[in-house]
């Protein structure tokens, strides 16, 4: 959660949100959110857990990519 939202101060293209699972389960079921932290990238794309920062940006980089043809 903190990594997410350091990315979100340091770049324009980045927003981040942070929701309390329990306090809106209807976002939690919406975004299938069983364990935390869950973080949703673009409405499709899950990272599961808290990762170090590279392996985060990482995974980032790589659910933003642009699918190959």
């Amino acid at each position: 959660m903190r990594l997410a939202h350091q990315f979100a101060f340091e770049s324009e293209q980045v927003t981040a949100d942070c929701i309390e699972a329990t306090e809106f389960p209807e976002l939690a079921t919406e975004y299938q959110v069983y364990a935390v932290p869950r973080t949703v990238v673009n409405g499709e794309r899950f990272i599961e857990g808290a990762l170090p920062e590279e392996m985060f940006l990482d995974s980032i980089l790589d659910a933003v990519q642009p699918s190959p043809s």
